[in-house]
């Protein structure tokens, strides 16, 4: 059950019934109304800006409009109170009753609370990690890596079809150079005494187990090769040895991806899909042959001073239009990304998520310009950004790894902490803002480590129905039982506060899937498990709201049902950030 969603019918019924219509007689669009929680909770329950939204249109004043609204929601039965506040905001009280449907809602729909159909079946790609294949995952993919999942799985329990994908850059000059450092390797495996990694190489010692595996694979014959035909054997071993290792450093973080995608596919066998994708341009007009201006301020990566194979980027929302071959004749990587794109595009995604660094910023625009040019406007990229993680134990930062040469691999922090640890620490921050990543901190059992908070908040609920099960055997405890329990019994202040919250899961859910804002589910399950902590602790000092009274079994029964929904609850959300709800702490 969605509580604002409810409500918001309730409102929309109530404009119906009003007669609220624009001067030619049509509905006024209520896309902007929101049923919400007040800012302020001593307001209510529930506000509603419609009032607000529709007056101009209709040119009255919003309170007058809003006192109309308050009028009609106080004769509904779920309501006790109403007022107008403010410019003309309309704030509800429910009446208790209905907290009551609420929590037996909860306990009905059990794993499936907050899960929604909003999608109705849309397919979407999301597209995340996609990192170079020449290196470990560093911690910098990491947090890329668990926003994109996240993403994923919101939108699959906001009723979308989801496709996860990884987009492997194989092709281009930094493969080159995996190859000639994996011949490096693969020559020190022979018995050769290398020294030091020439400048321009990657130095990572992950490549000795490359060479190793060279040596196995072909012996000492690739000595005897020139070249280029020696960097054709490397190129696709040492690229296969790589999305291996970085399939594996995922799986550690219990990611994984329904599709890995080759850019080398791009233009190899019979097809050249970055021609198949310049042609759909062409098409409709939109490239040309054109020279740039020089670049004001920064330079511009890809500018040369010459006449050269334009898209028309400007036209689409881009500062300036976009080169797509080289001096050489060669594609650009933009071309390649268009063609990529436009792939995506004929398997049949129009809504497609990009999950990247903060490095890739200047790239938003030119991608969602040539994603609105290739699909006449009916398609969409959006593009999050994941800003940097900084490493610190104790307050102070952490050292290089060894393996890796020059960055800490999400390996190291997965197996130091823990995935459950990584996966909720990544998405305690917005994504677009920077980090601090604390061993220390996400390590500790107490209250400043987020996701022992949380888990812990689960544990203890386990721990309340292990103990009723001791203490009031006879008890019916499942959940379709204490659905039909004396839930109006539930009167305290703390446990109404405690519904309310567990009420707001299905909004939390779909407006964090809307929004492509994962972080929003870690605070809010923060929240909550701040508030059943608070609940719990309540019932220590005062007997009488303690969750468990054998003396009384209609009001223990009312109130594991508030533990089961908790439960239910912090099991539901954690399960979207794929990170596990344990029934005891050790």
């Amino acid at each position: 059950m969605n509580l604002f969603n409810d409500f918001a019918v309730r409102v929309a019924d109530i404009l119906d019934r009003l007669g609220i219509v624009d001067d030619q007689g049509q509905p006024i669009p209520a896309s902007r109304i929101v049923v919400e929680p007040p800012r302020d909770q001593s307001h209510g329950d529930l506000a509603t800006n419609a009032a607000l939204v529709l007056a101009k249109a209709l040119g009255r004043k919003p309170r007058d409009l809003a006192t109309e609204i308050a009028e009609q929601l106080a004769e509904d039965a779920d309501v006790d109170a109403v007022e107008v506040a403010g410019p003309g905001f309309v704030n509800i009280r429910l009446a208790q009753s209905m907290w009551a449907h609420v929590l037996a809602g909860v306990l009905r729909d059990g794993t499936d609370y907050g899960r929604s159909d909003a999608g109705e079946g849309a397919p979407v790609n999301v597209e995340y990690v996609s990192a170079n294949p020449t290196g470990p995952l560093h911690v910098g993919h990491c947090r890329g890596a668990v926003v994109g999942d996240v993403i994923a799985n919101l939108l699959d329990f906001s009723g979308y079809a989801v496709t996860r994908e990884y987009y492997v850059n194989d092709a281009g000059a930094q493969i080159d150079t995996l190859a000639r450092s994996a011949f490096l390797r693969y020559r020190e495996a022979l018995g050769e005494e290398i020294g030091a990694i020439p400048e321009g190489l990657y130095p990572g010692d992950y490549l000795k187990e490359i060479g190793a595996a060279l040596v196995e694979a072909h012996g000492d014959a690739l000595l005897a090769l020139d070249e280029a035909d020696r960097l054709a054997v490397i190129r696709p071993f040492a690229v296969e040895r790589m999305m291996a290792m970085i399939r594996d450093d995922l799986a550690a973080l219990s990611i994984r991806h329904d599709v890995i995608f080759s850019e080398r596919s791009l233009v190899s066998g019979d097809r050249d899909r970055v021609a198949e994708a310049m042609a759909a341009l062409t098409e409709r007009g939109l490239i040309y042959q054109g020279t740039l201006p020089p670049p004001k301020g920064q330079p511009i990566e890809d500018w040369e001073d010459r006449e050269q194979t334009l898209f028309r980027s400007s036209q689409f929302g881009d500062d300036i239009d976009r080169p797509l071959l080289k001096s050489d004749g060669s594609y650009t990587y933009f071309a390649s990304d268009i063609a990529y794109h436009y792939d995506k595009i004929t398997r049949g995604f129009l809504d497609m998520i990009d999950v990247l660094g903060a490095d890739h910023g200047g790239y938003v625009k030119r991608m969602k310009a040539a994603v609105t040019a290739l699909t006449d406007g009916k398609g969409a990229l959006s593009v999050e950004l994941t800003q940097l993680v900084k490493l610190f134990r104790g307050g102070e930062p952490v050292r290089m790894s060894k393996r890796a040469g020059d960055f800490v691999t999400l390996r190291d922090v997965v197996d130091e902490v823990g995935a459950d640890a990584v996966r909720f620490m990544m998405l305690f921050r917005k994504a677009d803002a920077p980090l601090d990543f604390d061993f220390k901190t996400v390590t500790e059992q107490s209250r400043e480590n987020p996701v022992f908070y949380v888990q812990y908040a689960h544990a203890r609920c386990a721990s309340v129905l292990r103990q009723a099960g001791e203490e009031v055997p006879d008890l019916a405890k499942a959940p379709e039982h204490l659905a039909e329990a004396s839930l109006s019994r539930l009167d305290d202040p703390g446990e109404l506060a405690l519904i309310a919250k567990i009420a707001e899961w299905p909004r939390i859910a779909l407006a964090a899937a809307e929004a492509r804002e994962p972080h929003r589910v870690a605070f809010y399950l923060h929240d909550l498990a701040s508030a059943f902590h608070g609940h719990w602790n309540r019932g220590k000092e005062l007997p009488h709201l303690r969750f468990i009274n054998a003396d009384d079994p209609g009001s223990t029964q009312a109130r594991l049902a508030l533990v089961v929904a908790t439960q239910t609850t912090l099991k539901a959300g954690l399960s979207v950030l794929g990170v596990t709800a344990p029934n005891e702490m050790r």
